[in-house]
């Protein structure tokens, strides 16, 4: 196998700084590789197994020069000694060397080294890398998966070679993005747009110590970007303790590299369905309680476990009732709120139809209420998300209400492009769908987090008000959302009628005069 790598394991000349719009498009070109191939939708399962595999290879190689130099020792005892290795120990026939000498057997060749550098590395546990099969030669035959070990041979991606530390998290997201985009519907159900991660999570504004939890946690968006935010207000990234829970194997093996991508390896994702077998319980088999709990979960969930849980439920998460059979939302709501602390505080992305249904949902959201653990309701702009042109909403619950909020709801109405009195525009139209603007995230957080009312964009409302529209919770019964009818200029509009008048008159005599002309009586 050729290689195109400008600089060879172990080689001393330095190549270009990797900048991000490089490697976001280097790693988009190695999905043009596999076009043809598989489906879009399993793109990703291939690319970050390999973009993963790549990383730990050069990032061994760096780290063995490093610990030669400091300690005198030649670099193949160094290579060779997993003691003398802090992060990934990366075996012999994992390393990037033995994969690029292959000619036949390639993608065996590639399962053998996943397999390998899980088997000797505890931070990569439960069969993360191996999810996915190279070895399926219908779909991926030796000269494809040739030409796409050759194209992530062309750049080195060691610390010293990035031009940001975060780079490969940034990239991440970035195709993670883009092969929702690619696969449309299917790419929705694992990914979260980050305009509206960033919203969720700085309206619950996790704290350092605080331990946060994602029972639906997909590719780990929400949970990343709850880390980043404690970075930003000035604490450090591990200063939180991160958990999830993903019941599709592939999508929980994202999560897990994603988490190891940015350097949070002590995030702890576990796989399995959350309703049926929720896997953060304690000693004394009690449900774990968290300070923050974010979520988008499925939405009307068809199939939700109702059965099994009216005969199995083994920790009362479910006692305000529940929900139809086949539509879950309620069941992810009260999970949540058995989830949090005595002091938490929640955030969950869901379908509209939450807000106001009636039935058996309207009997779960009414004591919901009366306990006054709902904190704020915002409606979001449609065609936010791949998987659904509607438009959605953030719940956020609150076990600890502000004084100043006890007894109330906030509604913060957000479907306007731009709003009417601040004149902030909150989203705009791309090609495909709505995507919020950083303007826009920025102060629908501010809003939420200040308490700030707006005339046709936020208010505070009691709960008498609440209980008298019947526990609707629909933001436009609270939200005067309607838009206001232009003034009539009455001498304008008479001034008018006058210069139509006259038009009409000179119309008449010209059709006059020409009738006379053509001689028609």
């Amino acid at each position: 196998m050729d290689s195109e790598q400008e600089t060879l394991p172990g080689a001393k000349d330095e190549p270009d700084t990797l900048d991000l719009d490089t490697l976001e498009s280097h790693l988009w070109e190695a999905a043009d590789i596999l076009r043809g191939s598989i489906d879009a939708a399993d793109y990703k399962n291939y690319i970050f197994g390999l973009l993963f595999l790549k990383r730990v290879n050069d990032r061994f190689e760096e780290e063995t020069e490093e610990v030669a130099e400091e300690n005198g020792i030649p670099e193949e005892i160094v290579k060779d000694d997993r003691d003398l290795h802090e992060e990934f120990w990366v075996p012999e026939r994992a390393r990037w060397g033995h994969i690029t000498a292959q000619e036949t057997d390639i993608g065996a060749t590639l399962n053998k080294a996943l397999e390998a550098i899980e088997d000797e590395n505890d931070d990569i546990a439960e069969r993360v890398l191996t999810s996915v099969d190279f070895n399926d030669k219908q779909r991926l035959s030796d000269a494809t998966l040739d030409e796409l070990v050759t194209h992530f041979s062309k750049h080195r991606y060691r610390n010293a070679d990035l031009e940001d530390p975060d780079i490969f998290g940034r990239a991440y997201e970035y195709l993670i993005r883009k092969f929702a985009d690619d696969s449309g519907k299917k790419g929705g159900e694992f990914y979260t747009p980050r305009e509206v991660v960033q919203l969720l999570v700085e309206c619950v504004d996790p704290d350092p110590g605080d331990r946060v939890y994602d029972p639906a946690c997909g590719s780990g968006g929400m949970l990343i970007y709850s880390a980043q935010h404690v970075e930003q207000e000035g604490g450090e990234r591990d200063d939180i303790s991160l958990y999830g829970q993903e019941k599709n194997l592939n999508t929980w093996a994202i999560g897990q590299m994603n988490m190891l991508l940015h350097e949070l390896q002590d995030a702890t994702i576990e796989k399995g369905d959350t309703i049926r077998k929720p896997k953060f319980v304690t000693e004394h088999d009690e449900l774990e309680v968290f300070d923050r709990v974010v979520a988008n979960p499925p939405w009307n969930q068809k199939k939700w476990n109702k059965e099994w849980v009216q005969e199995n439920e083994p920790y009362n998460r479910f006692e305000y009732g529940l929900p139809p059979k086949n539509r879950g939302d309620w069941s992810w709501i009260q999970l949540m709120l058995a989830s949090l602390s005595e002091t938490g505080k929640a955030g969950i992305v869901m379908d509209n139809g939450i807000l106001f249904r009636s039935r058996s949902e309207k009997k779960i959201r009414k004591p919901i209420l009366e306990e006054d653990l709902v904190e704020a309701v915002i409606a979001l702009p449609e065609n936010l998300f791949y998987n659904t042109s509607s438009p959605g909403c953030i719940l956020i619950l609150n076990k600890d209400k502000p004084k100043e909020r006890e007894g109330k709801v906030q509604f913060i109405y957000a479907e306007d492009q731009t709003l009417r009195e601040s004149g902030v525009q909150v989203f705009e139209e791309l090609s495909n769908q709505n995507q919020l603007t950083q303007q826009g995230v920025e102060y629908l957080a501010e809003t939420h987090l200040t308490g700030r009312e707006e005339d046709h964009h936020s208010r505070l409302v009691d709960l008498e008000e609440i209980e008298e529209n019947d526990w609707n919770l629909n933001v436009p019964r609270y939200v005067d959302t309607t838009e206001p009818e232009e003034p009539i200029d009455v001498t304008e509009k008479l001034q008018e009628l006058n210069e139509l008048s006259e038009e009409r008159r000179k119309t008449h005599d010209e059709l006059g005069q020409y009738m006379e002309e053509l001689d028609y009586r």
